[in-house]
């Protein structure tokens, strides 16, 4: 019985089947040197037919082979020297700084793998950028619903505070499901080429929805919403309502006193007087910013700030355009004129589209 036992688990460690041992790159080398020595010594002497025993010249083309392979061998450890050295280092991960007798290829490979060094830390810090938004941004509406679930479960509240309360959780909990959306949003766009439809589109139609959509949140804090110019081009208008929805809601929690939405010759352009941006677009339109942002002394974590921009310019990138951004007076005047203070500065981001038709 123990016997068997002993036997099976041999009889099973036959059955597995063996990988084939991979061929170095050094071996590889040793062998094609070694053919190229020995092939010419064995022809040469086949072909000189020396008068000596058949047993001397075997033994004789045996040292030969023996010194071509130990050459060959020598010399392949001396080609692939810089590589050895650089798979130490990277083994290491100290593989930055070149050598002086680095042929172009190893130099090459170092900065490859630096490439993708930086690459590999970009994504990690961004990765770490998400996280952080979801533990902090995710965390405080679910924990202000948290306590307003409470107050309403275990208070006795009169009805109009109670619908009070259930205002503010309906609201905690659509601000929670607007940056859950916003978030996989950027994460996808990140990844995945938008997908657009294009199909005549009138804009001046697409800004009116969009102005009536955000018209009780600009009417809560007071502010007049715009609409002007008229064109048609092809788009995708679900997509680019998306983009322009984005921009205008920012107008809404920045602007002061007006949001003008227009259509020009450009494309769609979001304008507000608020104050604008404190760093380039450039750096702050990216998914999951690695630094925290003030915007109009607001201070926003890594990773949230610039998630609406971004998803505005992968939009308008896959309609073949841009997302552009200037600080300037309005193109048109803000309706009704307002004598009351000096022409302000608006913020003004414009979607370039290939082609508007008036």
């Amino acid at each position: 019985m123990s016997a068997r036992a002993v036997f099976l688990p041999a009889e099973a460690a036959s059955t597995t089947p063996r990988r084939p041992r991979k061929a170095t790159l050094r071996s590889q080398f040793t062998l094609v040197i070694f053919m190229l020595a020995f092939l010419p010594n064995l022809v040469l002497t086949f072909m000189a037919q020396p008068s000596v025993p058949v047993a001397s010249l075997v033994s004789w083309m045996v040292v030969v082979g023996g010194l071509c392979a130990a050459v060959g061998y020598l010399l392949s450890g001396t080609l692939l020297r810089s590589l050895s050295l650089l798979q130490s280092e990277v083994e290491r991960g100290d593989f930055a700084q070149p050598h002086a007798d680095d042929p172009a290829e190893i130099l090459a490979l170092r900065s490859a793998f630096a490439d993708l060094l930086g690459r590999l830390s970009v994504e990690q810090t961004r990765r770490n950028a998400f996280i952080a938004t979801l533990v902090h941004d995710l965390k405080t509406p679910l924990i202000a619903t948290g306590h307003l679930t409470g107050v309403l479960t275990t208070l006795p509240l009169p009805d109009a505070e109670k619908r009070e309360v259930g205002a503010q959780i309906q609201a905690e909990t659509t601000r929670l499901l607007a940056l859950v959306q916003q978030m996989a949003d950027a994460h996808r766009f990140e990844r995945e080429d938008v997908n657009v439809h294009r199909q005549a589109t009138d804009l001046r139609a697409l800004l009116d929805g969009v102005a009536r959509r955000v018209h009780p949140q600009a009417d809560a804090r007071g502010l007049s919403v715009q609409v002007h110019g008229h064109g048609e081009a092809d788009v995708d208008a679900q997509v680019l309502e998306r983009a322009i929805t984005n921009l205008t809601e920012n107008a809404v929690r920045y602007a002061t006193h007006e949001i003008i939405l227009s259509v020009t010759p450009r494309g769609v352009i979001v304008s507000d007087d608020g104050p604008g941006l404190t760093v380039p677009i450039s750096e702050l339109a990216q998914p999951f910013n690695t630094q925290p942002t003030t915007i109009a002394g607001q201070q926003y974590t890594a990773g949230t700030a610039g998630l609406g921009l971004f998803i505005a310019r992968r939009i308008a990138e896959a309609h073949g355009g841009s997302l552009q951004y200037d600080r300037a007076p309005p193109d048109i005047p803000p309706e009704p004129p307002s004598h009351a203070r000096p022409p302000a500065t608006y913020t003004h981001f414009t979607l370039v589209l290939p082609e508007v038709i008036p």
